[in-house]
């Protein structure tokens, strides 16, 4: 789509690009939502493909992801070995409402800051205990945990001219077992309910992420593998308030998939089934 309010485009921003913002910019990555709606108020794009940040830093420490990596990048990556936990990866770019086509402009740093509720980067990097690398324009610096950055359907916590630059995943998380369900209403159409539930090696306990079916990520911790009962009634606890509404599921509905989904996962967790 044409957006006929832009008068100027950035392209070679600062290092620090936020130190130039003012109201009415945008940040432009990919692009793949910017450029699919009308968008009266902006006047200013600024370009962050031109800085060049590294994709994908894979280390000791886990992986790091540059905000601007490509889904087709994060896809393509092969994880080490060890870490059990890297089919995620993939399975969570398949997991976008898009084709293969979008997934060479769309950035992994875009899909978490649209904050919608089926954001397939914002249930992986929540499973994954992940964190990110907050830029303020005032050049300082600050990291938050993955879960606490998505607010709502579509809020999160950047102020404005704050920029997402990278997201951490810790090796430790990536190197646990790992059990996903995921439920839409057409085979290719958008995340109903997307959950996943990760098991530290030679350990008991369960760390359960439902996203999608509700508007923020929830992520609930269990020391050691819950009966089914008790699973239960910990999705039960969640606020009426925070399942969503959309054509894709009611709230009923949605809390439904999740208490089935749920005991699978623990199910195959406790037994050993697939990582």
């Amino acid at each position: 789509m044409d957006l006929n309010t832009i008068t100027e485009v950035v392209r070679r921003p600062s290092d620090r690009p936020g130190v130039d913002w003012r109201e009415g910019d945008a940040w432009l990555a990919g692009g793949t939502w910017l450029f699919s709606a009308e968008q009266p108020s902006l006047h200013r794009l600024i370009d962050l493909t031109a800085l060049r940040w590294d994709s994908l830093v894979p280390s000791d420490a886990g992986l790091g992801i540059g905000a601007t990596c490509t889904v087709r990048d994060l896809h393509a990556f092969v994880p080490p070995d060890d870490w059990t936990a890297g089919g995620l990866l993939a399975a969570s770019c398949e997991a976008f409402l898009s084709s293969f086509k979008v997934w060479n402009a769309a950035t992994v740093g875009g899909n978490i800051c649209m904050s919608l509720p089926a954001g397939p980067m914002i249930t992986l990097t929540v499973a994954l205990e992940a964190r990110y690398e907050l830029w303020a324009p005032d050049g300082s610096t600050r990291w938050v945990d993955a879960l606490d950055f998505v607010t709502g359907d579509h809020r999160n916590i950047l102020a404005p001219g704050e920029i997402l630059r990278r997201v951490d995943i810790p090796a430790s998380a990536l190197r646990k077992r790992t059990a996903q369900r995921r439920f839409t209403l057409t085979r290719l159409g958008r995340s109903t309910v997307f959950l996943i539930g990760t098991r530290t090696p030679g350990r008991s306990d369960l760390l359960l992420t439902v996203t999608a079916g509700t508007t923020r990520p929830v992520r609930i911790a269990f020391d050691a593998l819950p009966d089914a009962r008790t699973l239960r009634q910990s999705i039960d606890a969640i606020p009426a308030d925070i399942w969503f509404a959309d054509p894709n599921g009611t709230p009923d509905h949605r809390r439904h998939l999740t208490r089935h989904y749920a005991e699978e996962i623990r199910r195959e967790l406790m037994a050993g089934g697939p990582a």
